[in-house]
């Protein structure tokens, strides 16, 4: 009996929220979702009015990355439309790139758009879906580029734009196989380390870091660097990053306001130095690595510089170099030497680390970043005696130390032998997606030339034998609106330089990374 009676009130609630609604005969439905109403429909055109709100939606960030939208029979149900409108909707922004389906977990967005479409497309070259609506125009149109990370010289939130920008091809340098991350064993490391903490264990600790995992470490680099160092000298950071940062504000304490830096060099590395006031004098990089007469002519004290595997270039510093440095640091200099990439090795023997030859003069900066994922936010510093407790001071007064549970698995992984596993695995993998990338440049690029291919995570590729070299910013953009990521060279550089761009292999498999090449080379060839 009640439900008899309660029926028509909840129809007449729900498809007449307004007195003056039409009746159900000739009615047009709305919806709470994006305040949708059928009414503002097209004759005839109810699909392509749906898909043109939900697309501007995505755009305005209404419907952010993420975001869920109802279910195919809800929404027909709201606008009182067949089920097959919404469907077809639904479907034109997941051809598009814009939206996903995740089975139970609903229809996702996940993607905005990389271009706005112009009210005016009639002389913009489109490529029609199979329903009709025109595709966001390809860089080489008539239709100009909105802006993208690539429209000015980048500032402080370049690398968060970037990361924001949507790709379905991620390029990007510096990033590992993050999908390889040994979840299994690092559940099975915690529960033992939960299994055997005592109570103090999780109040604060040293802020130097956990005993187990400073020992942990140096076992580690007396394994696989030849760098023989006591426990005590080890700091746990948050990353290289935190150990440039509180390098920064140690020299600059002592009176060094100015770190010289490989140019080209780490763009990300610049900007932390920067940020701490400290200037960052550029040093040329040849084939040989650092021009170590050009780090005397500028008069720097301190230099910090990737012997092993050099961002960008890849080249190793060579041995007559690093004598010439090792007499530039023994005369009162300091070396600063991030261990970028040193265990990702493929077609060359091990360096060994400037560390194990000059420890009294080398600021030795590792991390975990590139072996298991940059989130875990974990990082060493070894120092010279003489800076060893301004720098243990700044961490402290930083942050009171890393997060104890992590330090503690991360040093079970390390001593278990779990972490030379994964990096013989990762060697593997990496191997077969650098020779994938390499292959894919030779066949699509064949006139760019391919640097530093013999270790690391990433390649660098110029074009100076493509005839009118590109600019490389505008071919990054160019890039991104075929939906590929990459980092244009020059945003590397202090000086003028080469064009080229800075391509990661580590995070993508052989055929994304075929395709990348194909589109890039795509984007090479119609650059305005």
């Amino acid at each position: 009996m009640h439900r008899s009676k309660e029926q028509p009130l909840d129809r007449s609630i729900t498809s007449s929220p307004q007195p003056s609604s039409p009746s159900p005969s000739g009615s047009t439905g709305s919806s709470d979702f994006l305040q949708l109403n059928v009414a503002d429909a097209p004759p005839g055109g109810r699909a392509d009015w749906l898909a043109r709100e939900l697309r501007r939606a995505i755009a305005d960030g209404r419907l952010p990355v993420g975001s869920r939208l109802p279910a195919t029979r809800t929404l027909a149900a709201d606008l009182r439309v067949s089920r097959g409108v919404v469907t077809e909707a639904y479907q034109r922004l997941t051809e598009d790139g814009q939206l996903a389906g995740r089975g139970r977990g609903g229809t996702i967005v996940v993607a905005a758009p990389v271009t706005v479409a112009t009210p005016d497309t009639s002389t913009t070259a489109t490529r029609p879906t199979t329903a009709g609506t025109p595709r966001t125009p390809p860089y080489a149109s008539a239709a100009p580029i909105p802006p993208h990370p690539f429209t000015a010289p980048p500032g402080p939130e370049i690398f968060d734009e970037l990361r924001a920008a949507p790709a379905r091809i991620d390029l990007s340098p510096g990033v590992p196989d993050l999908a390889a991350f040994p979840r299994a064993a690092w559940l099975r490391a915690e529960r033992a380390v939960l299994a055997d903490l005592p109570a103090a264990g999780m109040g604060y600790g040293d802020p130097r870091g956990t005993p187990a995992l400073r020992q942990a470490v140096a076992h580690w680099l007396a394994r696989n660097r030849g760098i023989r160092v006591d426990p005590d000298e080890v700091l746990i950071v948050a990353g290289t990053s935190q150990a440039l940062g509180l390098i920064a504000q140690v020299l600059h304490r002592h009176g060094d306001p100015a770190i010289a830096v490989e140019d080209p060099g780490s763009l990300g590395v610049r900007q932390h130095l920067q940020y701490w006031q400290v200037a960052t004098p550029p040093i040329p990089v040849d084939d040989d690595g650092l021009c170590v007469d050009a780090l005397r002519a500028s008069g720097a004290r301190a230099v910090l510089l990737t012997p092993a595997h050099q961002f960008p270039t890849g080249v190793v510093l060579g041995g007559p170099r690093r004598r010439e440095l090792m007499q530039w640091a023994s005369a009162g200099g300091l070396i600063v030497e991030d261990d970028y990439d040193a265990e990702h090795r493929y077609d060359r023997a091990p360096v060994p680390a400037l560390r194990s030859l000059l420890p009294d003069q080398v600021c030795y900066v590792g991390s975990v970043s590139k072996l298991l994922a940059p989130a875990l936010r974990v990082g060493w510093l070894l120092a010279p005696s003489r800076y060893r407790k301004a720098l243990a001071d700044a961490k402290r007064f930083a942050d009171l130390g890393n997060s104890a549970l992590p330090q503690l698995v991360l040093a079970r992984l390390m001593e278990s032998g779990e972490l030379e596993r994964r990096l013989r695995l990762l060697r593997r993998r990496h191997r077969r997606r650098r020779d994938a990338m390499i292959a894919a440049i030779d066949a699509h690029l064949p006139g760019a030339t391919v640097h530093g291919a013999a270790a690391g995570l990433h390649l660098t590729i110029t074009f100076d034998q493509c005839g009118t070299a590109p600019c490389d910013t505008d071919l990054a953009a160019a890039a991104l609106a075929r939906g590929v990521k990459v980092h244009p060279l020059s945003w590397h550089r202090q000086r003028p330089g080469r064009p080229g761009l800075v391509l990661g292999y580590a995070a993508r498999t052989p055929g994304d990374i075929t395709e990348g090449m194909a589109l890039l080379a795509d984007a090479l060839t119609v650059r305005p």
